[in-house]
Formats: structure tokens, C-alpha cells, sequence
């Protein structure tokens, strides 16, 4: 038995490296896509496309790592049911009890790298994924000003700089007008100017020093004097329309959800919207990583029952029961997030119906009996056959 587990082992291993990398692969693809104005805005090489995609992908492995496992699981025991190797291990005196521990040792280890995920993985990703961008935005991007050229990237703002340090982001001579606000006219210039980027607000400003300011409002000039003056600059639509929003729930670490829910802070308290959206996320970090180990027990016996399909249906198959896990538990996401249903018990709801199914079609599988349902679906199909 220890040799038919190392290599089912095995088996489910080079098959969720393959599931996983392929489905990253697709998902990465489709997400170049959406960003690729961020990325035609920035003059980026191909290190640090790969940067920036090491960092989104604890993102997308959070959802992924659920539907490998499954896939993984499910063609190998698809195999082994094509293969009759079922029948000749069980002509042996081998159960599918017997069978069960390598899945469920490979399922709780991917529960565990799920969790790690879920718990850091994700925060540490796209804390530097924005904190990147914004670096190359201030170092490799359009608003890099570049010595003696108007730029007029911004709508209704101009900015010029006689000499520039583009790696210190140091400005010498600056000039900028400002027209955003109506029939008024603002014009700052200073012998002295900074790029500034703060990666925890998510925004780009360009301090003045020792300048002047001039406001024009019709007829009327005002000239005022400073030391210190910011302009801040809509980093958004330099990134293409990338938002940069630091109190995203879905972005955050476990600890800091955690904080907010124990001891939530004034905005919190006041936005009701995002007190749910906080207690959400912190069930779906504990109960999505669950549906690993759920998904693998619940493809095993399905894999059982439907003995001689081709693992290209199998594949398709199992992808929609995915599917209608996913959604079952996406809807519960969106009414906790709504306050409709607690999300304590809607996102928990999925994982104990499939770990309740997968519980049954095992022992059912064991005694080589069908399911009800599939005895229903056999009798349907020979009833539209005859009809």
C-alpha cells in the first residue's frame, strides 16, 4: 500500500503543477490584457513584467489552488477507474477506503499552502505589486519630465522643468498651470521641485519649494509666496485607470481584517457597507482555502462513478462542478457583503454540502453502489432514448 500511495501521490502532484501552471498561465494572459495600457504607459523590460506578475500571483493562486487540487485528484482516479486498475486492486483485497490517504494527505497539503496564502501570501503581493508601479510611474513613465519639454500628459495641467534627475527625482526651474478648476487659472513657479511617490496612500505629488503662486480668476491676479507647495497628480490615469484603493478588504493581511473587526476604527464604525465587507473577508480567507481538501474528497468518487469517460470530458465535467461550487460560494460572498445573509454561515455552506456529498458518494463508491441521482439521470436518458 505505501507504493500505491507514493504513486498516486506522485500522479496528483505532476497533475496539480500542471493544472496550476496552466490555469495561472491563462488567467495572467487575460490580466495583461486588461492592464495593458498601464504597461504600454510605462517603459517597462521583460524582468519586470515578470516582477510585477510574481507579485499578483498569490492572487490568483487563492483561486486556483481549489480547482487544481480537484482536477488533480479527479483525472487520476478517472485513470485509474479507465484503466480498471480499481477492479485489479480491489481483486486484491484493496478498498477505496484504503485509497483515501493519499488524496486527503495531498488535499491538506494544499489547505496548508492555501492558508499561507490566504493569511500572507496575498497582502505581501500586492503591497509590492502597487508599490512597483508607483516606483516605475515616478522613475520609467511619461511623468518622468524630461528637461526643457512641456508635458501635457494630465488633462487641463502643464508641467515644465529646465533640468531634471530622473533617479533622484529632483527638479530644477519648474513650472506648472493648473486649469482644473473653473475660469481659474493657477500657475506655480518655483527654482526648486520633487517627484514624490507614497506607495501607502497610492499617489504621486510634485513638492515645490520657494516658489510662487499666481491665481488668476477673471480680471483678478493673486500673487502668494511659499515655501513648500504639492501638487498632486491623478495617478489613475497614468496607470491606465488602475485604482489604487488602500483600504480594499480583498488586499489586505489577516492581521490588519482582524484588527478592523475587533476593534474597528471611526471609518469603519461609519461605513456600514464596509464593516460587512471586512467581516466577509476575513471568513472567505478561512473558508476558501478549506474547499481544497473539500474539492479533493468530493473528486474522488465522482471520479469512481463515471468509469470509461475520456479525461477530456472529465476534465469538462469537472470543471463545472468547480463552477457550481464557485458560484454558490460567490453568491454567499455578495450577500454577506450586502448584509442579506451572514457570511458565518453562507460561506461556509458550500464546503459542507460538497464535504457531505463527497462523504456519501465514498461509501456508496465502496460498495460499488450508484448514487440516487444517477440512478435518476440513467433512467431519464433511456426514457429520452425510447421516446
Amino acid at each position: 500500500m505505501k507504493i500505491v500511495h507514493r504513486q498516486i501521490f506522485r500522479e496528483h502532484a505532476k497533475l496539480f503543477g500542471l493544472s496550476t501552471a496552466s490555469l495561472l498561465g491563462l488567467i495572467i494572459m487575460g490580466r495583461m490584457l486588461q492592464l495593458r495600457e498601464l504597461f504600454l504607459s510605462q517603459n517597462l523590460g521583460l524582468f519586470d513584467l515578470l516582477q510585477l506578475f510574481v507579485y499578483l500571483c498569490p492572487f490568483f493562486l487563492l483561486l486556483i489552488m481549489p480547482i487544481a487540487c480537484m482536477l488533480s485528484v479527479f483525472l487520476t482516479f478517472l485513470r485509474m477507474s479507465s484503466d480498471n486498475e480499481h477492479i485489479a486492486l480491489k481483486a486484491n483485497g484493496v478498498s477505496l477506503y484504503q485509497l483515501l490517504p493519499a488524496p486527503l494527505v495531498f488535499g491538506c497539503l494544499c489547505t496548508l499552502c492555501c492558508y499561507f496564502i490566504s493569511f500572507y501570501g496575498l497582502s505581501w503581493g500586492m503591497d509590492n505589486f502597487k508599490r512597483t508601479i508607483i516606483e516605475y510611474a515616478r522613475t520609467r513613465s511619461k511623468i518622468a519630465i524630461q528637461a526643457g519639454v512641456f508635458n501635457r500628459d494630465f488633462p487641463k495641467l502643464t508641467f515644465y522643468a529646465h533640468k531634471v534627475d530622473s533617479e533622484a527625482g529632483e527638479l530644477e526651474f519648474v513650472f506648472v498651470q493648473d486649469s482644473t478648476l473653473k475660469d481659474t487659472t493657477v500657475t506655480v513657479v518655483a527654482p526648486y521641485g520633487r517627484i514624490e511617490a507614497d506607495a501607502e496612500k497610492g499617489e504621486m505629488s510634485i513638492a515645490f519649494r520657494n516658489g510662487r503662486i499666481f491665481r488668476k480668476h477673471g480680471d483678478e491676479l493673486n500673487i502668494l509666496q511659499f515655501g513648500t507647495y504639492k501638487v498632486r497628480l491623478p495617478l489613475g490615469r497614468l496607470l491606465g485607470g488602475f485604482k489604487f484603493d488602500k483600504d480594499k478588504p480583498s488586499e489586505m493581511s489577516i492581521g490588519r481584517l482582524w484588527r478592523m473587526h475587533r476593534d474597528p476604527p471611526q471609518k469603519v464604525l461609519h461605513d456600514e457597507g464596509l464593516r460587512r465587507k471586512v467581516e466577509t473577508e476575513l471568513v472567505k480567507r478561512w473558508a476558501l482555502p478549506f474547499g481544497c481538501i473539500v474539492l479533493g474528497l468530493f473528486a474522488f468518487p465522482v471520479a469512481c462513478a463515471f468509469r470509461g469517460l475520456r479525461q477530456q470530458y472529465g476534465l469538462l465535467l469537472s470543471m463545472g462542478l468547480f463552477l457550481v461550487y464557485y458560484t454558490c460560494f460567490s453568491v454567499a460572498v455578495s450577500l454577506g457583503e450586502t448584509g442579506a445573509f451572514s457570511p458565518y454561515v453562507g460561506l461556509w455552506i458550500p464546503n459542507v454540502v460538497f464535504l457531505g456529498v463527497g462523504a456519501v458518494g465514498v461509501y456508496y463508491a465502496n460498495q460499488e453502489k450508484t448514487l440516487p441521482v444517477m440512478t435518476l439521470l440513467a433512467y431519464w436518458r433511456s426514457w429520452r432514448a425510447e421516446s
